[in-house]
């Protein structure tokens, strides 16, 4: 079973930039997408349900805005939008699809970098996550989180680590915060599991800013989270850089588990 997570920064964008091209070379079961800046009418027909897939989204209310996707080989059998909470649902963060055992979930935490107000935002959206990260471990079920986090849980997690110690995304609460998921909480990060001491090569995030991606000055802040008995199964995983679709490149990770 494969599995692609990816932050598009815009689905209409990275479609001109061969996003589908190559997707549909990669033989993935589910793809997570994350930022589609789109609404319903925004989506051509390709888009909203390319060869071999059927689409489903979690749109912002604001236009232009955030959102999520999920494309699935099959019909789940059940599709859940959204966390319960209204402040972050009317910005599609959440995107759930059930299989039997199996769920697969598109996820994008806010980012606190623009302002106090929007870091705020995220602390919130953390707080009211959490609840939810355990019920789902509570279910029992096989489960994997996938998408923009926005935090880097590691020093090794980004180049430049001293300078970010006070910025959004390696804040010590937010680093305690994912810290906690993975050390008792029930969940495994996934590509860590595989390359524990994994630096540049493991980076999934560049700024627009300088020479960011040329000088490989990146962060680690898309994952693919899963409960153990998945995460046990995952045996190989790629952060792709052939191709550039947006400011976030691909994380795909195989798993010895049958398909949904």
């Amino acid at each position: 079973m494969r599995i692609i997570t990816l932050n598009l920064n815009g689905i209409r964008s990275a479609a001109r930039k061969g996003f589908f091209d190559w997707l549909a070379r990669q033989d993935a079961d589910f793809v997570c997408l994350q930022e589609l800046k789109a609404q319903v009418g925004d989506m051509a027909r390709h888009v909203l349900n390319p060869e071999g897939y059927y689409g489903f989204f979690h749109y912002a209310e604001k236009k232009g805005y955030s959102g999520v996707g999920l494309y699935c080989r099959r019909q789940p059998e059940r599709i859940v939008e959204g966390l319960g909470i209204p402040e972050f649902d009317a910005e599609g963060r959440y995107l759930q699809a059930d299989f039997g055992p199996l769920s697969v979930v598109s996820v994008y935490l806010p980012s606190g970098a623009s302002s106090p107000e929007r870091q705020a935002a995220k602390f919130r959206f953390m707080a009211g996550f959490r609840p939810h990260l355990d019920a789902l471990v509570r279910a029992g079920r096989d489960v994997l989180l996938c998408g923009d986090w926005n935090i880097a849980h590691r020093q090794i997690d980004l180049k430049n680590w001293k300078g970010n110690l006070k910025n959004s995304g390696f804040l010590p609460e937010e680093r305690a915060w994912i810290g906690a998921l993975f050390e008792g909480g029930g969940w495994v990060d996934v590509y860590r599991r595989l390359h524990p001491e994994a630096e540049g090569e493991a980076y999934t995030w560049w700024s627009n800013r300088g020479q960011a991606r040329a000088k490989n000055v990146g962060w680690r802040i898309d994952y693919q989270v899963a409960t153990p008995a998945l995460a046990a199964r995952a045996r190989r995983a790629e952060v792709y850089k052939g191709q550039w679709f947006s400011d976030h490149a691909p994380l795909s990770i195989d798993y010895d588990y049958a398909s949904a």
